[in-house]
C-alpha cells in the first residue's frame, strides 16, 4: 500500500511523522521532489537508521522554495507524468512537500500526487493559532476531490477544543497525536511508532 503523507500547510512535521509511520509498518520512505537542503530523506536516514529503505528523490532542486518556483529557477521542467514511484513489495510512504495545495507547476498541485501514486491520504496538522482554518480547509479539498483518506495526525499542544472541532469534521480517524518533544532521535521515533501501530491495528 502506498501512504501519501501531506499537511495543512509547510512545516507541520511531516517529516517527523513520515518517520514514525515507515517505522510503524517497516515501510519503504521516499520524497518525490525535495527542494532545498538539508533533505528530509538524510533525516529519516538519521532517525532510522538501516532499518528501514529510504528510495533516493525522484526530482533533487537546489532551491528552498516552493517546487514550482525552484524548478523556473534551475530550468527544471516539473511535471507529474515524469515522476515514478520506485519499485517495492513493500509498503511506501511518500512525503509530500508543503501542504496540499502546494503548485508543482502552474497546472498541477501536490495533491495531484495522490492519485497518481495510488496512495491513501494522511494528513499532518500542527496545531497554532490558525490551524483550524487551515485544516478544514484542507478537508474540503480532500473531500471535494474524494480521495482515500486514512487519517490524520496531531502535532503540537494538545488543545481539546481544536482537536473536537477538527475531526467533527474530519471523515477519518485521528491516528496519533505527537507532543511538543525536547529532542527528536531514534527513541521518541519508536515510542510514537508503537503507538501509531496500536491504532492502526484497532482501525484495521
Amino acid at each position: 500500500m502506498n501512504y501519501f503523507i501531506s499537511a495543512i500547510g509547510t512545516d507541520s512535521g511531516k517529516t517527523l511523522a513520515s518517520a514514525i509511520i515507515t517505522k510503524a509498518l517497516g515501510a519503504d520512505y521516499w520524497k518525490p521532489v525535495q527542494a532545498g537542503d538539508p533533505t528530509d530523506s538524510n533525516s529519516i536516514r538519521q532517525w532510522l537508521g538501516t532499518d528501514q529503505i529510504i528510495h533516493p528523490e525522484a526530482v533533487y532542486l537546489k532551491t528552498p522554495a516552493s517546487p514550482h518556483y525552484a524548478a523556473e529557477l534551475e530550468n527544471v521542467e516539473l511535471k507529474i507524468d515524469q515522476i515514478q514511484a520506485p519499485n517495492t513489495k513493500n509498503d511506501l510512504i511518500i512525503e509530500g512537500a508543503g501542504g496540499l495545495m502546494v503548485p508543482l507547476n502552474h497546472t498541477e498541485f501536490m495533491i495531484d500526487l495522490i492519485p497518481h501514486f495510488n496512495a491513501e491520504l494522511i494528513l499532518i496538522c500542527n496545531v497554532y493559532l490558525g490551524s483550524i482554518n487551515h485544516t478544514l480547509l484542507s478537508l474540503e479539498a480532500i473531500k471535494q476531490r474524494g480521495y482515500p483518506f486514512k487519517g490524520i495526525i496531531f502535532n503540537g499542544p494538545d488543545i481539546k477544543s481544536t482537536k473536537e472541532v477538527i475531526l467533527k469534521h474530519c471523515p477519518a480517524p485521528c491516528l496519533l497525536h505527537i507532543a511538543e518533544e525536547e529532542k527528536i532521535d531514534t527513541a521518541v521515533i519508536t515510542k510514537y511508532a508503537e503507538q501509531l501501530k496500536n491504532n492502526w491495528n484497532e482501525l484495521d
